[in-house]
Protein backbone atom coordinates (compact mmCIF):
# COMPACT_ATOMS: atom_id res chain seq x y z
CA UNK A 1 0.00 0.00 0.00
CA UNK A 2 1.17 3.52 -0.79
CA UNK A 3 2.30 5.99 1.82
CA UNK A 4 -0.52 8.51 2.29
CA UNK A 5 0.80 12.07 2.15
CA UNK A 6 -1.74 13.93 4.27
CA UNK A 7 -1.77 17.71 4.24
CA UNK A 8 -2.64 18.32 7.89
CA UNK A 9 0.84 17.55 9.31
CA UNK A 10 2.36 19.89 6.70
CA UNK A 11 -0.04 22.70 7.59
CA UNK A 12 0.56 22.19 11.31
CA UNK A 13 4.33 22.36 10.90
CA UNK A 14 4.02 25.50 8.81
CA UNK A 15 1.68 27.00 11.40
CA UNK A 16 4.18 26.46 14.19
CA UNK A 17 6.86 28.32 12.24
CA UNK A 18 4.48 31.11 11.24
CA UNK A 19 3.25 31.67 14.79
CA UNK A 20 6.78 32.64 15.82
CA UNK A 21 6.98 35.18 13.00
CA UNK A 22 3.55 36.63 13.81
CA UNK A 23 4.61 37.10 17.43
CA UNK A 24 7.79 38.86 16.30
CA UNK A 25 5.72 41.25 14.17
CA UNK A 26 3.33 41.88 17.05
CA UNK A 27 6.23 42.88 19.30
CA UNK A 28 7.06 45.54 16.72
CA UNK A 29 3.50 46.83 16.67
CA UNK A 30 2.26 45.19 13.48
CA UNK A 31 -0.59 42.69 13.18
CA UNK A 32 -0.54 40.92 9.81
CA UNK A 33 -3.83 41.62 8.06
CA UNK A 34 -5.51 39.93 5.10
CA UNK A 35 -8.36 41.44 3.09
CA UNK A 36 -10.67 38.98 1.33
CA UNK A 37 -12.72 40.36 -1.55
CA UNK A 38 -15.66 38.16 -2.44
CA UNK A 39 -18.36 38.80 -5.02
CA UNK A 40 -21.52 36.77 -4.51
CA UNK A 41 -22.08 33.58 -2.52
CA UNK A 42 -20.47 30.76 -4.51
CA UNK A 43 -20.20 27.65 -2.34
CA UNK A 44 -16.55 27.02 -3.21
CA UNK A 45 -15.67 30.66 -2.46
CA UNK A 46 -17.41 30.43 0.90
CA UNK A 47 -15.61 27.19 1.75
CA UNK A 48 -12.19 28.67 0.91
CA UNK A 49 -13.02 31.83 2.83
CA UNK A 50 -14.01 29.84 5.92
CA UNK A 51 -10.80 27.83 5.74
CA UNK A 52 -8.67 30.95 5.27
CA UNK A 53 -10.35 32.74 8.16
CA UNK A 54 -9.94 29.75 10.45
CA UNK A 55 -6.26 29.37 9.56
CA UNK A 56 -5.51 33.08 9.98
CA UNK A 57 -7.41 33.30 13.26
CA UNK A 58 -5.40 30.40 14.68
CA UNK A 59 -2.18 32.28 13.91
CA UNK A 60 -3.16 35.76 15.04
CA UNK A 61 -3.61 37.17 11.53
CA UNK A 62 -6.50 39.61 11.17
CA UNK A 63 -8.97 39.15 8.31
CA UNK A 64 -11.20 41.83 6.83
CA UNK A 65 -13.91 40.57 4.53
CA UNK A 66 -15.22 42.79 1.75
CA UNK A 67 -18.38 41.19 0.38
CA UNK A 68 -20.04 42.57 -2.74
CA UNK A 69 -23.37 41.47 -4.26
CA UNK A 70 -23.20 39.24 -7.30
CA UNK A 71 -24.86 41.98 -9.35
CA UNK A 72 -22.33 44.65 -8.33
CA UNK A 73 -21.02 47.07 -10.95
CA UNK A 74 -17.42 46.97 -12.17
CA UNK A 75 -16.70 50.33 -10.57
CA UNK A 76 -17.88 49.06 -7.18
CA UNK A 77 -15.37 46.23 -7.40
CA UNK A 78 -12.59 48.55 -8.58
CA UNK A 79 -13.32 50.90 -5.68
CA UNK A 80 -13.03 47.98 -3.24
CA UNK A 81 -9.67 47.01 -4.71
CA UNK A 82 -8.42 50.58 -4.56
CA UNK A 83 -9.46 50.86 -0.91
CA UNK A 84 -7.34 47.80 -0.13
CA UNK A 85 -4.39 49.17 -2.10
CA UNK A 86 -4.55 52.46 -0.19
CA UNK A 87 -4.92 50.95 3.28
CA UNK A 88 -1.49 50.65 4.91
CA UNK A 89 -2.92 48.44 7.66
CA UNK A 90 -3.67 45.70 5.08
CA UNK A 91 -0.63 43.78 3.84
CA UNK A 92 -2.30 41.03 1.80
CA UNK A 93 -5.38 40.66 -0.38
CA UNK A 94 -7.14 37.53 -1.60
CA UNK A 95 -9.67 38.19 -4.36
CA UNK A 96 -11.78 35.08 -4.75
CA UNK A 97 -12.09 33.97 -8.36
CA UNK A 98 -13.55 33.35 -10.84
CA UNK A 99 -15.56 36.53 -10.71
CA UNK A 100 -19.09 36.65 -12.15
CA UNK A 101 -19.10 36.82 -15.95
CA UNK A 102 -20.62 40.30 -15.79
CA UNK A 103 -17.34 41.66 -14.39
CA UNK A 104 -14.00 42.27 -16.11
CA UNK A 105 -11.72 39.95 -14.15
CA UNK A 106 -8.61 40.93 -16.10
CA UNK A 107 -9.10 44.60 -15.22
CA UNK A 108 -9.82 43.76 -11.58
CA UNK A 109 -6.66 41.66 -11.26
CA UNK A 110 -4.59 44.36 -12.96
CA UNK A 111 -5.82 46.93 -10.45
CA UNK A 112 -4.56 45.02 -7.41
CA UNK A 113 -1.20 46.05 -5.97
CA UNK A 114 1.21 43.12 -6.65
CA UNK A 115 2.84 43.73 -3.25
CA UNK A 116 -0.51 42.78 -1.64
CA UNK A 117 -1.41 40.05 -4.11
CA UNK A 118 -0.97 36.95 -1.96
CA UNK A 119 -2.46 34.44 -4.43
CA UNK A 120 -0.95 35.43 -7.79
CA UNK A 121 -3.91 37.27 -9.31
CA UNK A 122 -1.79 39.93 -11.00
CA UNK A 123 0.48 39.86 -14.04
CA UNK A 124 3.25 41.18 -11.80
CA UNK A 125 3.02 38.15 -9.54
CA UNK A 126 3.05 35.80 -12.52
CA UNK A 127 6.13 37.60 -13.82
CA UNK A 128 7.77 37.02 -10.45
CA UNK A 129 7.10 33.27 -10.69
CA UNK A 130 8.29 32.90 -14.27
CA UNK A 131 11.30 35.22 -13.98
CA UNK A 132 12.32 34.08 -10.52
CA UNK A 133 12.07 37.64 -9.22
CA UNK A 134 10.74 38.69 -5.79
CA UNK A 135 7.57 40.31 -7.16
CA UNK A 136 4.25 39.36 -5.60
CA UNK A 137 3.61 35.77 -4.57
CA UNK A 138 3.07 32.47 -6.41
CA UNK A 139 -0.34 30.77 -6.41
CA UNK A 140 -1.03 29.25 -3.00
CA UNK A 141 -2.01 25.84 -4.35
CA UNK A 142 1.08 25.60 -6.57
CA UNK A 143 3.34 26.42 -3.63
CA UNK A 144 1.41 23.96 -1.47
CA UNK A 145 2.54 21.14 -3.80
CA UNK A 146 6.18 22.10 -3.23
CA UNK A 147 5.71 22.50 0.52
CA UNK A 148 4.11 19.07 0.78
CA UNK A 149 6.85 17.28 -1.16
CA UNK A 150 9.62 18.97 0.83
CA UNK A 151 7.90 18.29 4.16
CA UNK A 152 7.82 14.57 3.44
CA UNK A 153 11.49 14.59 2.48
CA UNK A 154 11.35 14.10 -1.27
CA UNK A 155 14.42 15.46 -3.06
CA UNK A 156 13.38 17.79 -5.85
CA UNK A 157 16.83 18.61 -7.19
CA UNK A 158 17.52 16.31 -10.12
CA UNK A 159 14.10 14.66 -9.93
CA UNK A 160 12.13 13.92 -13.10
CA UNK A 161 8.70 15.44 -12.52
CA UNK A 162 5.66 15.28 -14.79
CA UNK A 163 3.03 17.99 -14.36
CA UNK A 164 -0.35 17.22 -15.91
CA UNK A 165 -2.22 20.49 -16.40
CA UNK A 166 -1.28 23.82 -17.93
CA UNK A 167 -3.35 26.43 -16.10
CA UNK A 168 -1.87 29.67 -14.76
CA UNK A 169 -3.24 28.73 -11.34
CA UNK A 170 -1.30 25.49 -10.87
CA UNK A 171 0.24 23.72 -13.87
CA UNK A 172 2.44 26.41 -15.38
CA UNK A 173 3.54 28.11 -12.13
CA UNK A 174 4.28 24.88 -10.27
CA UNK A 175 6.44 23.74 -13.18
CA UNK A 176 8.48 26.94 -12.91
CA UNK A 177 8.77 26.61 -9.13
CA UNK A 178 9.99 23.03 -9.47
CA UNK A 179 12.55 24.03 -12.09
CA UNK A 180 13.78 26.68 -9.65
CA UNK A 181 14.45 23.73 -7.31
CA UNK A 182 16.54 22.16 -10.12
CA UNK A 183 13.99 19.49 -11.01
CA UNK A 184 13.57 18.42 -14.63
CA UNK A 185 9.93 19.05 -15.53
CA UNK A 186 7.79 17.64 -18.32
CA UNK A 187 4.53 19.53 -18.82
CA UNK A 188 1.58 17.54 -20.13
CA UNK A 189 -2.18 17.98 -20.45
CA UNK A 190 -5.31 16.06 -21.38
CA UNK A 191 -4.45 16.24 -25.10
CA UNK A 192 -0.88 14.99 -24.72
CA UNK A 193 -0.17 11.99 -26.94
CA UNK A 194 0.43 8.82 -24.93
CA UNK A 195 -0.09 10.68 -21.65
CA UNK A 196 0.13 7.48 -19.62
CA UNK A 197 3.65 6.69 -20.87
CA UNK A 198 4.90 10.17 -20.04
CA UNK A 199 3.38 9.93 -16.56
CA UNK A 200 5.01 6.54 -15.91
CA UNK A 201 8.44 7.92 -16.82
CA UNK A 202 8.44 10.45 -13.96
CA UNK A 203 9.72 10.12 -10.41
CA UNK A 204 7.04 12.52 -9.20
CA UNK A 205 3.66 13.03 -10.84
CA UNK A 206 1.63 16.19 -10.14
CA UNK A 207 -1.88 16.04 -11.57
CA UNK A 208 -3.88 19.25 -11.93
CA UNK A 209 -5.99 18.74 -15.03
CA UNK A 210 -9.38 19.36 -13.45
CA UNK A 211 -10.96 16.12 -14.71
CA UNK A 212 -11.96 13.00 -12.80
CA UNK A 213 -9.92 9.95 -13.77
CA UNK A 214 -7.21 11.78 -15.72
CA UNK A 215 -4.62 9.41 -14.26
CA UNK A 216 -5.34 5.76 -13.56
CA UNK A 217 -3.42 2.58 -12.82
CA UNK A 218 -2.07 2.42 -16.38
CA UNK A 219 -0.28 5.77 -15.94
CA UNK A 220 1.77 4.94 -12.83
CA UNK A 221 4.50 2.54 -11.75
CA UNK A 222 6.10 1.34 -8.52
CA UNK A 223 8.35 3.86 -6.78
CA UNK A 224 6.48 6.97 -7.88
CA UNK A 225 5.12 9.82 -5.78
CA UNK A 226 1.72 11.10 -6.95
CA UNK A 227 0.38 14.51 -5.94
CA UNK A 228 -3.30 14.91 -6.81
CA UNK A 229 -4.34 18.56 -6.95
CA UNK A 230 -7.79 17.95 -8.44
CA UNK A 231 -11.00 18.75 -6.58
CA UNK A 232 -14.06 17.35 -8.34
CA UNK A 233 -17.55 16.39 -7.22
CA UNK A 234 -18.40 12.84 -8.27
CA UNK A 235 -22.18 12.62 -8.61
CA UNK A 236 -22.10 8.85 -8.89
CA UNK A 237 -20.05 8.38 -5.71
CA UNK A 238 -21.63 11.44 -4.06
CA UNK A 239 -18.29 12.71 -2.75
CA UNK A 240 -15.23 14.81 -3.55
CA UNK A 241 -12.57 13.09 -5.64
CA UNK A 242 -9.34 14.15 -7.32
CA UNK A 243 -8.02 13.83 -10.86
CA UNK A 244 -6.31 10.55 -9.96
CA UNK A 245 -8.03 7.17 -9.56
CA UNK A 246 -6.91 6.81 -5.94
CA UNK A 247 -8.12 3.23 -5.53
CA UNK A 248 -6.44 2.24 -8.77
CA UNK A 249 -3.00 3.70 -8.03
CA UNK A 250 -2.56 3.30 -4.26
CA UNK A 251 -1.53 -0.33 -4.58
CA UNK A 252 1.13 0.50 -7.16
CA UNK A 253 2.90 3.77 -6.32
CA UNK A 254 5.20 4.56 -3.40
CA UNK A 255 3.16 7.52 -2.11
CA UNK A 256 0.00 9.45 -2.99
CA UNK A 257 -1.96 12.41 -1.66
CA UNK A 258 -5.61 11.89 -0.69
CA UNK A 259 -8.53 14.03 -1.86
CA UNK A 260 -9.78 15.61 0.28
CA UNK A 261 -7.10 15.98 2.94
CA UNK A 262 -4.03 16.42 0.78
CA UNK A 263 -2.80 19.50 -1.08
CA UNK A 264 -5.93 21.48 -0.26
CA UNK A 265 -5.17 21.26 3.44
CA UNK A 266 -1.84 23.01 2.87
CA UNK A 267 -3.17 25.82 0.67
CA UNK A 268 -4.55 28.02 3.46
CA UNK A 269 -1.29 27.62 5.39
CA UNK A 270 0.59 28.92 2.34
CA UNK A 271 -1.89 31.81 2.12
CA UNK A 272 -1.14 32.70 5.75
CA UNK A 273 2.58 32.44 5.03
CA UNK A 274 2.25 34.93 2.18
CA UNK A 275 0.40 37.40 4.40
CA UNK A 276 3.12 37.15 7.03
CA UNK A 277 5.83 37.64 4.40
CA UNK A 278 3.99 40.68 3.01
CA UNK A 279 3.73 42.11 6.54
CA UNK A 280 7.46 41.59 7.12
CA UNK A 281 8.25 43.44 3.91
CA UNK A 282 5.86 46.25 4.82
CA UNK A 283 7.50 46.58 8.23
CA UNK A 284 10.96 46.75 6.68
CA UNK A 285 9.82 49.57 4.39
CA UNK A 286 8.47 51.73 7.21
Amino acid sequence: MARVLKGLPVAQAMGERLAVRVEALARQGLTPTLAIIRVGERSDDLAYERGACKRCDSLGIDVRRIVLPVECAQQELMDAIESVNADDTIQGCLMLRPLPSTLDEVAACAALDPAKDVDCATAGSLYGVFAGEPVGFPPCTAEACVELLEHYGYELEGADICVVGRSLVIGKPVSMMLQAKNATVTMCHTRTRDLAAKCRAADVLIVAAGHIGTVGADAVRPGQVVVDVGINWDDEANRLVGDVDYQGVEGIVDAVTPVPGGVGSVTTAVLAKHVVEAAEVALALR
